[in-house]
């Protein structure tokens, strides 16, 4: 198949995170998300627990900027993740990324199959009061503050807006057949994609 990037965008309590997971088993490729600041913090010789406190969120207050370089710690956390990201990609290495603005970092990579989750409120609703034990209004208020947090971060580090249809190759309510059956289609129809796009490739080089 060669090389292929995966890349999940994902709304809070729609499933995204699992759906990436079991795109991952299936592909039998590793899954990048968090993982990838614990990686990064064992090569440095630094406390994980100190990269994953600014991760996934834009910069505060005033910044000074010396010769290109921000001295913004959510700057520095998320240049790392992107950096990340791209060396995977260039070593000719296929995986799954989820979040980190990966579709707008790749953006161009003929390896990348972009992908973004959403879903129905109640849905969303229902499925964080199941996982976290919490009440209805708890679990809002957790999908709000979440949402907010990924949407401010992706639009400060990407040109695309955070679940912009444009940004994405496919975007998909996971609501309508759940969790598992949603992974299941991305699956299919990702190796149709995928098959699909090297054919046209193989007609533009013949034309």
């Amino acid at each position: 198949m060669g090389q292929l990037i995966i890349s999940v965008g994902r709304e809070y309590g729609s499933g995204g995170h699992e759906i990436a997971t079991i795109l991952s088993e299936k592909l039998n490729v590793p899954l990048y998300d968090r993982n990838m600041l614990d990686q990064m913090a064992a090569r440095n010789g630094i406390e994980a627990e100190s990269l994953h406190q600014h991760e996934e969120m834009k910069r505060r207050g005033l910044v000074r900027t010396v010769r290109g370089h921000s001295s913004s710690v959510q700057d520095s956390v998320a240049q790392l993740q992107f950096n990340f990201i791209r060396e995977k990609a260039e070593s000719g290495e296929s995986f799954v990324v989820v979040g980190r603005c990966s579709e707008n970092v790749l953006r161009g990579n003929p390896a990348l199959v972009s992908i973004f989750v959403r879903g129905d409120e109640e849905a969303k609703t229902q499925r964080i009061c199941r996982l976290y034990k919490l009440n209805r209004l708890e679990a809002k208020a957790k999908m709000f503050r979440h949402d907010k947090k990924r949407k401010a971060y992706h639009n400060y580090y990407s040109t695309m807006k955070w679940g912009d249809s444009r940004g994405y190759d496919i975007c998909i309510n996971s609501s309508l057949l759940g969790v598992k059956a949603t992974a299941d289609a991305l699956y299919e129809m990702i190796l149709q994609f995928v098959e699909k796009r090297k054919a046209e490739e193989s007609k533009e080089e013949l034309a």
